[in-house]
């Protein structure tokens, strides 16, 4: 172990070796990850014991973390990481009995990237996470294995809970299944129940419900959980049920970009909205997403037929709209006009839909550039009642003025409340224009900081209009582009991943896979 390690004081070791009856608790363990790089790249292939598979956190961002559930209390005396290419400079080991209050069983200050072995700790907990602090390289946070030694507590409780009834499945998507059943009874306490799906433990839950995810559509699996107890004692199994998700894909593609239509046909060579409309009909979308700016200059119902109705309205059937400030200067009535139902399919200019296990939030951010600031306008009402209503496990938000932007317009003040209520209701996904580029963000928080738990913010203004010069970028900026391209959003049930596809059908820029809050 070259890599500097300073043990806390809770931390240190009574002896200098670690104890002879130490198990490996780790592998095979339920594991949560603020990201990944991919789907290829899980938290669950850092504890799966071969070192040909490996964990890796999304690129360009700290800190990240990995929890391991050891699914019982224990004393974890050594934890040894396994490090591929993209490893820690500084990271702390931390423990916790309930997987939200953690304390610091050992930091690393100097990490070199060889195996770290940290012995000598007596933390005790259930859950042990690796908190990536400072990155050695510019990508994420890699290691093939994470190893977790040490003994489970024993306080001579040998009773176990009871059995757990009224398993019950929600209604399945094609790739998940919602599960609920009834709270088990113990002598001390039940600690978090199993769940077994086909007989084998997939996850643990501290409450009584868990969404099975990542599953194949039209394939049917038996569903099983025990109650565990704090001395590790577990219950018999529930009476099994069967759960078919449902039909279909394991995910859907849309296309989205803003700024769209300048007053030009194909027949200009120099005309862009045409080609990057072609792009989207490659893309076949399942739906498509405008970020406003939709017809310059002054849209009139007449610009919006002789324009965008020639390249992009080939989509308006599976088109969700939002208007941008071009569409506010003739009060909107060439907007209004074109769409018709689909400019307000709740009466509003602002609205939501659903698509899969994702909740779409379109928003008309005009309102907040001219909004009376003593007064709440109203749709900022009716956005924290939608998204405290809704049911879906992703959800992703759009509308023309970005909150943080590296563009011709720079930073927008006026669009500070909406990005707030998009952190603070952990909204995975928020897509705006205006600025004619591209810039993609790693996850930011209220201030925009780098922070895993905070939406991915793109700036999509590169569906046709001229474009603008670009200003140093922010600290967060993953990606920067003076350049025409459509955003290529790959959904599933529980992630997001996002390429912007260039005039030339070239793929420009990816991001990680990510996985919704």
């Amino acid at each position: 172990m070259l890599a500097a390690v300073v043990l806390l004081p809770s931390a240190i070791a009574a002896a200098a070796t670690t104890q002879a009856a130490d198990v490996l608790l780790s592998q095979g363990k339920p594991v949560a990850t603020s990201t990944v790089e991919s789907s290829s790249y899980t938290g669950a292939k850092a504890v799966d014991g071969s070192t040909t598979t490996r964990w890796a956190s999304a690129e360009g961002a700290d800190p990240q973390w990995l929890r391991i559930d050891l699914g019982q209390s224990a004393t974890v005396h050594r934890v040894v990481l396994n490090w591929e290419a993209a490893y820690a400079k500084k990271y702390r080991i931390e423990v916790s009995d309930d997987g939200t209050s953690f304390t610091t069983a050992a930091t690393v200050d100097a990490g070199d990237g060889k195996t770290d072995d940290l012995g000598g700790l007596t933390a005790r907990g259930r859950f042990v996470r690796f908190v990536g602090l400072t990155r050695a390289t510019s990508y994420g946070y890699s290691f093939w294995e994470m190893q977790v030694f040490g003994t489970t507590d024993s306080s001579g409780d040998t009773q176990a809970p009871t059995t757990p009834a009224g398993l019950a499945a929600g209604p399945a998507t094609a790739t998940s299944v919602p599960l609920t059943w009834g709270a088990a009874t113990d002598n001390v306490g039940v600690t978090g129940y199993d769940v077994l799906r086909n007989g084998t433990v997939v996850a643990t839950s501290a409450t009584t419900s868990y969404t099975d995810t990542g599953l194949t559509p039209a394939t049917s699996y038996t569903y099983a959980v025990r109650a565990r107890d704090a001395a590790g004692n577990t219950s018999a199994a529930s009476t099994p049920i069967t759960v078919k998700t449902a039909a279909g894909s394991a995910g859907f593609v849309l296309a989205a970009a803003g700024d769209i239509a300048e007053q030009c046909t194909a027949s200009s060579s120099g005309c862009v909205h045409p080609k990057t409309a072609k792009l989207v009909e490659n893309l076949n979308p399942a739906a498509v997403i405008t970020m406003g700016d939709n017809q310059y200059d002054e849209p009139t119902l007449s610009d919006f037929k002789n324009y965008y109705d020639k390249s992009w309205g080939k989509f308006k059937s599976i088109t969700h709209p939002v208007p941008g400030n071009h569409e506010s200067y003739s009060g909107f009535t060439g907007y209004d006009q074109y769409f018709g139902a689909i400019a307000k399919p709740q009466g509003q200019r602002y609205y939501s839909w659903e698509m899969g296990n994702w909740h779409f939030i379109a928003l008309d951010s005009n309102d907040f550039v001219t909004h009376d600031e003593f007064a709440e306008p109203p749709q900022i009402t009716w956005l924290k009642q939608d998204l405290a209503t809704n049911k879906k496990g992703c959800v992703a938000a759009y509308y023309h003025h970005p909150r943080w932007s590296s563009g011709d317009h720079g930073d927008n003040t006026d669009s500070t409340e909406l990005w707030n209520l998009m952190v603070a209701n952990k909204v995975d996904l928020v897509l705006n224009g205006h600025d004619h580029d591209y810039e993609r963000f790693v996850p930011q928080n209220a201030d925009g900081k780098a922070d895993a738990n905070g939406p991915v913010e793109i700036v999509g203004g590169s569906g046709g209009a001229g474009l603008y010069d670009l200003s140093p970028a922010h600290a967060t900026t993953a990606k920067l582009l003076k350049t025409y391209g459509v955003l290529k959003l790959s959904m599933t049930d529980t992630t997001f991943q996002t390429q912007l596809i260039g005039v030339d059908g070239k793929v420009l820029d990816s991001s990680p896979t990510y996985t919704c809050h």
